[in-house]
């Protein structure tokens, strides 16, 4: 297999994601600090053989080759390794794509027991003798680079051809009709003539023929009878106009997605066919949005966001499980130190990033990989804790990006507030928890005392007891007693409000009609939860078929970054002052597959990597419901109507609760428990 030094893929790969987007045809890079690959990478091991042997050595880069420390001749596809105990040192040079290394021999083979470093701390003595001190640490594998074949810098996602469902002639053009969103590479040709095409997207059938304000569009010369593939892009529409003599085009696409076990992932199917539905545009919406990464949208933003990715992580906890992509998302984010700003710029979001490692062990179990990040954990906690105010608490700086979310009612986000300090406390808490995971002990008592402080100044600062809620900020001094839901449902969802306080919360907040609703997939993902932390699941099934169900009936083929209801026709097109802005396919809109999976299914592990789990199924007013979760060791799999339940699970140390029963899942055979 291929080794590379952790997270310089990923760094690399991220230049060119993000690199993709553009707007009206001008290309428009990420708001925030890109970095770059380590170009030289040392890679090591040592072997012990009982007789000699000869290794194939393939390079991403130019490459040299010690043995024992004994700088050997030119760059060698293939080398012989003598009998008995040695180390070899490769140094893998490379500009352009990620210095990556494959050796394989009978024994020697390049995998994560292979240490690389990329500083260059080698000194030679008076025999000729490299001697090495750099920083060491475990190389990086990954399952899409086995072979030979598999060069790293050659990852691609796969493709199939994709025909349009309809063309219909529109003033000068062609208006092609792809069925539904998509996002791939749009291919046009067999034209007879030489002259300009213009091609212009649209996730809706407005968008494309507004040749004056649709966001993405092409144009250029036609040659020879070859088609030309353009860029990927999002559409469902594609209007192409002909000038110069240019007969019709042949058009059609290249769907692009990434390869993912669909037999092995999530599902879900009940007696309500819109809900049934919901399930299935959540399901191709988080597959259209996870790519290279788990992106934002597919249209505009085409970006990783540590908020919409920690959410697509959840979601694809309950429907693909590709921990790979979560990975390579993860690492992208976080970059390489020094820290010179938050996580894309946002406050908010560098919290949501060490959450997002904690639940990716919670899911996986994968203790190698919180250990490859704890140094940029710390890193990145030390930028975090260097700008917090005289009593250890979060306030925005002058460079900081405070977002919260997209909101139609005014609300500040200025001064010390209080849904900074909860998602504060958050990271806090996995800092001390990975600390304790790795036996990190002087690191966990230093994390556990500043969580503590921000929980009780949080407490002391916002919590009103008259009002029974958490108000919003302290600017300048001053209290603002404003009260929305987002600090109020945080503090239910991570356990920080006792039952008691919590229950004051839904009523004075979560299902009070004065306070301000939420209207972003985004936020509402963390509504409903909440709602469904405290057991109101009819009540959250009602909201799902609402909001859900009414952007399907606006016609949705896959779900929005907002949706307001009372919004009409092209509204629901509009967004950041533009008629199109918005977003039709967002990852964050997926929530249904997340919710539906972890508190309907009702299942969830409750030791990592479902070495131990629960299932706790909930009908929600449905008459029948059947689906499965993924789990690193197979999926488990549901069937429930009002008179019974039947659950199979590939591993034991589960357990069943049903109404006020227990039931151990003790067996990988089927269990079938009566209700009445």
């Amino acid at each position: 297999m291929w080794i590379t030094y952790p997270g310089d893929f990923e760094i690399w790969l991220g230049n060119k994601f993000n690199n993709r987007r553009t707007e009206r045809g001008a290309m428009f890079p990420p708001f925030w600090k890109q970095d770059s690959h380590y170009v030289t990478v040392e890679f090591s091991t040592t072997v012990n053989l009982e007789e000699a042997e000869e290794v194939e050595i393939l390079c991403e880069g130019k490459f040299n080759l010690m043995l024992d420390g004994k700088l050997q001749f030119g760059m060698p596809e293939h080398f012989t390794v003598p009998a008995g105990e040695h180390k070899l040192n490769l140094k893998v040079w490379n500009q352009a794509t990620p210095p990556a290394l494959y050796i394989k021999g009978k024994t020697i083979v390049t995998d994560s027991s292979w240490l690389a470093t990329y500083e260059d701390k080698i000194w030679i003595d008076e025999n000729g003798i490299a001697h090495g001190s750099g920083i060491y640490v475990p190389a990086a594998t990954s399952k899409y680079f086995q072979t030979k074949e598999q060069r790293p810098s050659e990852f691609a996602l796969a493709t199939e051809p994709l025909m349009p469902v309809s063309k219909e002639r529109v003033g000068e053009g062609t208006l092609y009709d792809f069925g539904k969103e998509t996002m791939g590479l749009l291919s046009v040709g067999n034209s007879k003539d030489k002259g300009l095409v213009e091609v212009y997207y649209g996730e809706s059938r407005e968008e494309a023929l507004d040749k004056d304000y649709c966001e993405t569009l092409d144009k250029f010369e036609t040659k020879d009878f070859t088609p030309v593939i353009l860029d990927s892009k999002a559409f469902r529409y594609v209007y192409v106009e002909c000038a110069g003599g240019v007969e019709e085009l042949d058009v059609y696409a290249f769907y692009e997605y990434l390869e993912q076990d669909m037999a092995l992932g999530g599902a879900f199917e009940c007696s309500d066919s819109e809900l049934n539905r919901i399930w299935e545009v959540g399901a191709y919406t988080m597959d259209l949005t996870t790519r290279e990464f788990m992106m934002d949208g597919i249209k505009r933003d085409r970006w990783t966001w540590s908020g919409d990715a920690i959410q697509s992580y959840l979601m694809n906890y309950y429907l693909r499980f590709d921990f790979e992509c979560v990975k390579r998302t993860i690492r992208q984010l976080r970059g390489k130190d020094p820290v010179t700003a938050h996580i894309n710029t946002i406050m908010d979001y560098t919290f949501y990033w060490f959450k997002s490692v904690l639940d990716y062990y919670e899911y996986t179990a994968d203790t190698a990989f919180v250990r490859e990040m704890w140094a940029r954990m710390k890193t990145l906690m030390d930028y975090v804790l260097g700008r917090l105010d005289e009593e250890g608490l979060a306030e925005g700086q002058p460079d900081d990006w405070i977002f919260v979310d997209w909101v139609d009612f005014p609300m500040h986000k200025r001064g010390v507030m209080c849904f900074e300090q909860i998602l504060l406390a958050k990271a806090l808490e996995t800092m001390k928890v990975c600390a304790e995971l790795l036996g990190e002990e002087i690191d966990a008592e230093k994390y556990a005392t500043l969580y503590k402080n921000v929980r009780l100044k949080t407490d002391e600062h916002f919590w009103n007891e008259d009002k029974k809620a958490y108000l919003h900020s302290i600017e300048d001094g001053q209290l603002n007693e404003m009260i929305t839901k987002f600090p109020n449902m945080f503090a239910i969802l991570f356990g920080y409000a006792d039952g008691r306080r919590s229950k004051e919360i839904m009523e004075n907040v979560m299902l009070n009609p004065d306070v301000e609703a939420i209207t972003t997939p985004y936020m509402r993902f963390y509504e409903l939860e909440a709602l469904c932390q405290m057991g109101l699941h009819d009540y959250v099934m009602g909201e799902m078929k609402s909001y859900w169900g009414g952007m399907l009936k606006e016609g949705a083929t896959s779900f929005w970054e907002k949706y307001v209801p009372t919004e009409q026709g092209t509204q629901h097109l509009q967004m950041y002052g533009r008629p199109y802005g918005k977003s039709l396919c967002h990852a964050w809109g997926a929530s249904p597959v997340y919710l539906l999976g972890k508190y309907y299914l009702g299942i969830k592990p409750t030791k990592p990597g479902y070495q131990e789990w629960e299932c706790r199924p909930h009908l929600g007013g449905l008459e029948w419901m059947k689906g499965r979760v993924p789990t690193p060791f197979g999926p488990i799999s549901l069937e429930m109507n009002k008179e019974e339940i039947t659950i199979q699970s590939p591993v034991i140390g589960g357990k069943l609760y049903v109404g006020d029963k227990c039931i151990d899942i003790n067996t990988t055979e089927k269990i079938q428990v009566g209700l009445k």
